[in-house]
């Protein structure tokens, strides 16, 4: 190759290269310019409170007490249910028919279905009142949903009374601090836990936060009280010891409790997902007292004597506090766990905020007030207590089946429906299902005594269009033959 082509292909890869580097320098540009103009629009969005971030200057939003504040409504996250597709009324009868027909079902049973509006396409004696086991849950959920405010948290808090104006400087001083708690009845023993309902709120981080301040302050020991005073003097309703052998299905209401009051007695467990019933104790805000000064002591608290049961005095200041999960999580756990305490304390939550009576009769006659202002038929409704444990409940299917019409729907309430059990998946009625291809199309809530088997919920169709339902077996022949009976319905009412 001659020395001339060779300068001459030098020169051009020269000018190539020139090129690629102002094409360069000008992408750079262009792309830092980009870069900063986002950069400006994010930061303005971020002062005005648009977008998360750490420069808003809006103000904070302050968590309310959960007996304070409105409800908020719900906000669609998913398309529309197909609510219109008509029910195929000649299928819908097969169904009922051949439910009827199972031996061991036997005469004492009421059932209906009904469309999204709450129509119902047939039934089997919907107006005689039966007793309805754990499906009056849903009663309780729809009524306290719909009016509590269900994104609020339980607050506990370690309260200090105010030292003596002559502490001397240096002096290890002695002081008054009562723990109190407006209703968190799932504590932890540890450290907060974000990934649990149950424990969400951990009595370690809440000594942790306390002995900080109180070494601040140069107190070194303290007498520990605790106020449980929140629920009044009746705690439990009138019948409910009737199916409550051995303690292990209900203990009373507290304004606190670790893992509902539940002794597992060193059996490991998942803190949100559990089967089994040990015995529960009868003094659960005490017992979280007590883990409390424990806590305190191992971070060098001395705690004096025992602790006592008092009402917080006023002009008490709260140095430590942790925060429940939200009322709608602790809604959701209650109804997969069909947790009896839980369900009457949302009941005597309702009772206070609506001013219906701080007692067991308050809260069922608060869910009655307010199902009745949602237009919920309550006829023959008797509540014995707002769980379905006590003897003496009753009701007609039609109340529960309108129950599942709401759940259907978004708005004020949704908590009641989304903490249902899935069958297939989650919940007491995850093993429910004799056909696995309708799992997940159904929410559930169970029913189960020791003369009773019911269930009511509402169906997603495999063919398109929803449906709610409701059955209640008392008496039945064969119990278990009965329960199998639901499981086969249920199986049915998906394919319709």
């Amino acid at each position: 190759m001659s020395t001339a082509k060779i300068h001459s292909g030098h020169g051009a890869h020269a000018r190539r290269l020139k090129h690629i580097e102002r094409d360069r320098a000008w992408r750079i540009a262009i792309s830092a310019l980009v870069t900063l103009l986002l950069a400006a629009g994010y930061i303005v969005a971020d002062v005005n409170g648009l977008v998360p971030g750490p420069l808003t200057v809006a103000p904070v939003a302050k968590t309310g007490s959960v007996l304070s504040g409105s409800v908020r409504d719900a906000k669609a996250i998913a398309g529309p249910a197909e609510l219109s597709k008509p029910i195929d009324k000649n299928a819908v009868n097969a169904i009922i028919d051949a439910f009827a027909a199972t031996p061991g079902v036997g005469g004492d049973f009421s059932l209906a279905i009904a469309d999204a509006d709450g129509k119902i396409v047939d039934s089997r004696n919907p107006d005689t009142p039966r007793e309805p086991a754990s499906t009056m849950k849903t009663l309780t959920a729809l009524a306290s949903s719909s009016t509590l405010d269900m994104g609020s948290t339980f607050h506990t808090d370690a309260l200090l009374e105010p030292l003596p104006a002559a502490t001397k400087t240096g002096q290890s001083t002695e002081a008054t601090l009562t723990l109190k708690s407006d209703g968190d009845m799932l504590l932890g023993t540890g450290a907060n836990d974000p990934n649990h309902i149950n424990g969400r709120a951990g009595l370690a981080t809440l000594a942790d936060q306390t002995v900080a301040t109180l070494k601040k302050q140069n107190i070194g020991q303290v007498h520990l009280q605790y106020d449980d005073t929140l629920f009044g003097a009746v705690r439990s309703p009138a019948n409910v010891a009737s199916h409550n052998e051995g303690n292990t299905n209900f203990t009373g209401v507290a304004s606190m409790a670790i893992d509902g009051g539940r002794q597992w007695k060193g059996t490991a467990h998942d803190p949100d997902q559990y089967t089994a019933y040990p015995e529960m104790s009868v003094t659960p805000a005490h017992d979280a007292a007590v883990v409390f000064a424990s806590l305190l002591g191992q971070r060098g608290i001395a705690v004096n004597a025992d602790v006592s049961a008092k009402e917080a005095s006023g002009g008490v200041k709260r140095i430590a506090t942790v925060e429940s999960a939200t009322l709608n999580e602790v809604m959701a756990f209650t109804l997969r766990h069909s947790d009896n305490t839980l369900i009457e304390e949302f009941g005597r939550l309702l009772a206070l905020k609506t001013g219906a009576g701080n007692s067991p009769e308050g809260a069922t006659k608060a869910v009655k007030n307010e199902l009745d202002k949602l237009g919920v038929e309550t006829t023959n409704l008797h509540m014995a207590d707002c769980s379905g444990l006590s003897e003496g409940s009753a009701l007609e299917v039609k109340t529960l089946v309108e129950i599942q019409t709401h759940n259907l729907h978004s708005g004020p309430g949704a908590a009641a429906g989304e903490g249902l059990s899935v069958p297939g998946f989650v919940g007491t009625a995850k093993s429910r299902l004799k056909d696995p291809s309708a799992a997940g199309l159904l929410r559930v809530k169970t029913g189960s005594l020791d003369e009773v088997t019911s269930m009511a919920g509402n169906v997603s169709r495999k063919n398109g269009g929803v449906l709610a339902f409701a059955v209640v077996v008392n008496k039945p022949q064969d119990y278990w033959a009965a329960r199998k009976a639901i499981d086969t319905l249920i199986s049915a009412l998906a394919g319709l």
